[in-house]
């Protein structure tokens, strides 16, 4: 060993060719801690919300599947997480550079059971998402026969509400309304018989009333199962109730829906979740779910406005959408 530490591993020569003192990994450890401890606290977050997982309450019968679903992907991801974290770790500090011994320690070039257990375990976490994925998707796209039927139709940069309803004081039939062509026939199948039907529409400014939140409100009955069968005007956008864990993308030419039933009274959020254009930030709307009886009210008070018939859909289904359509029927 030379008098001036010369030949010191870099990094540990000091003053006077003496060792430099290494970080204590205890204040490493203090901050990391700390960090921790921010991050845990700044979300905002009760004890009530943390199995949740950032997920808001549900408030449909189909919506804790969704979050069960989350849930679990949460856990896969931790116990994923944990593992990597620990074998960094455990090699960081276990096979660290010795302080004194300065010699290359033995090399592996490869390691078949470790390479083929690489390999193998990804495959399996892949597969295992996957088959709980295509189940819970299946469940929850599957349509049954609708108590309500709603045709959302989404445009720049609102969105209207097309009650397909046999309202009293709207005459007309859902089934051959020209302002519905742009529905395939096999979503006017569960429509209702002489389902004259009312509507409502709103622009960036609407604000509902009770709340003062922006956009046009939705109402929906509690406990009804609703179909949403949903149409877009101009670009592709998507339909998104906060509370309902559900969405769904609104595309022109190709229509989307789904079913869920509201369980709990209130007044929830909905946004548009597709980047749309300049103004998709304004693309808001509010979902009411009150009594079935208030809702027929409602239904009643939106023909008596003169809001009666349907607006136009959207644009017309495209060729392959078509095809698809003659194949299905």
């Amino acid at each position: 060993m030379s008098p001036n530490g010369s030949d010191l591993p870099h990094g540990l020569e000091g003053v006077g060719g003496t060792p430099k003192p290494r970080r204590p990994m205890r204040r490493k450890l203090l901050q990391a801690l700390t960090a921790g401890l921010v991050l845990a606290t700044a979300t905002g977050c009760t004890w009530e919300d943390f199995p949740r997982l950032g997920m808001p309450t549900p408030t449909t019968e189909e919506a804790p599947r969704i979050l069960s679903l989350w849930q679990g992907s949460w856990a896969a991801a931790l116990a994923v997480g944990v593992l990597v974290w620990g074998l960094i770790l455990w090699s960081a500090f276990f096979h660290r550079r010795s302080r004194t011994k300065v010699e290359v320690p033995p090399q592996t070039r490869y390691n078949m059971p470790i390479e083929a257990l690489y390999t193998v375990v990804p495959l399996v976490i892949v597969s295992v998402f996957f088959y709980f994925t295509a189940r819970d998707e299946s469940e929850l796209l599957k349509l049954e026969k609708p108590d309500v039927t709603v045709n959302v139709v989404g445009f720049q940069w609102s969105w209207c509400f097309n009650y397909v309803e046999d309202v009293e004081g709207s005459t007309g039939d859902a089934k051959t309304s020209k302002e519905l062509d742009a529905i395939p026939d096999r979503y006017k199948e569960a429509f209702p018989a002489d389902a004259g039907g009312v509507y409502d529409c709103g622009i960036p400014g609407t604000r509902n009333p009770q709340t003062n939140n922006p956009g046009p409100t939705l109402w929906l009955p509690e406990g009804k199962r609703v179909r949403f069968v949903l149409t877009s005007r101009d670009v592709i956008h998507s339909f998104w109730v906060v509370p309902f864990l559900m969405k769904q993308d609104v595309i022109p030419g190709h229509t989307n829906a789904f079913e869920v039933t509201p369980n709990r009274e209130g007044t929830f959020l909905g946004k548009c979740a597709e980047l749309c254009g300049v103004d998709h930030s304004r693309m808001l709307f509010n979902v009411k779910v009150v009594s079935p009886e208030r809702y027929e009210q409602h239904l009643k008070d939106l023909a008596k406005k003169g809001q009666q018939g349907y607006v136009p859909a959207g644009i017309e289904q495209s060729g392959p959408e078509k095809n698809r359509e003659s194949n299905i029927l």
